[in-house]
Parts: C-alpha cells; structure tokens; sequence
C-alpha cells in the first residue's frame, strides 16, 4: 500500500472516529437503539481503517495523528453541534496536539512519507 493510500485510509478512520465519537453522546448512554448501533458501526470502520493504515505507517506515529485528531475534531464538534464551550486552557491544550501531530508529520524519521 503507497503511503497516500495508508494517509487516506487513517483520514477516512479519524472521520469515522469522530462520527462514532458523536453518536455515543446521541445514544443517551446506550438507551437509544439507533444511535447506538450508528457508534458501533462507525467505530468498526474506524479501526478496520486504522488497521490498513497501520500496514504502512509505524503504530506510534498512527495513534498519534488518529488520536490527536480525533480530540481537536471532537472538541470542534461539541463546540458547533453539541453547543458544549471550552475554556482558554483547554484551546491551548488542543492548539498543542496540533503542534505534535505536526512535528511527528514534519519531523519525525519514523513517519511514513
């Protein structure tokens, strides 16, 4: 698998991620069936996708980008949809996740390019 592929498929996981990570505040902690069964399956795709990615690009590089990605993305989520606010510190906590996954991306041997 050429690197773009495995950058795209661990893209497509982030976003399924934070699909899934969406339905599991919709799910009213598991008491409604729809957006339980919607988490599941985002989840499922999530890591099936990971898991290709994973053939490519080294696990702690991976986690790394999917995880850190994930957070920025969810807290943006419930700040526009959720309607949930974040405070200064919290902004400058995820200001640096940016920061990591971008030396880990720009930096860092160990990353796929």
């Amino acid at each position: 698998m050429p690197p773009l592929y495995a950058y795209g498929a661990l893209a497509a996981a982030i976003v399924l991620e934070v699909l899934g990570t969406s339905f599991l505040q919709k799910s009213e902690q598991f008491t409604r069936l729809a957006p339980t069964l919607a988490m599941a399956a985002f989840y499922a795709g999530s890591f099936f996708l990971l898991a290709h990615a994973l053939k490519v690009i080294p696990l702690g590089v991976a986690y790394a980008i999917w995880g850190g990605l994930g957070i920025v993305l969810v807290a943006l989520v419930g700040t526009f949809v959720f309607r949930q606010s974040i405070d200064l510190p919290g902004m400058i906590g995820i200001a640096m996740i940016v920061g990591g996954v971008i030396v880990v991306n720009a930096f860092s041997s160990s990353a796929a390019h």
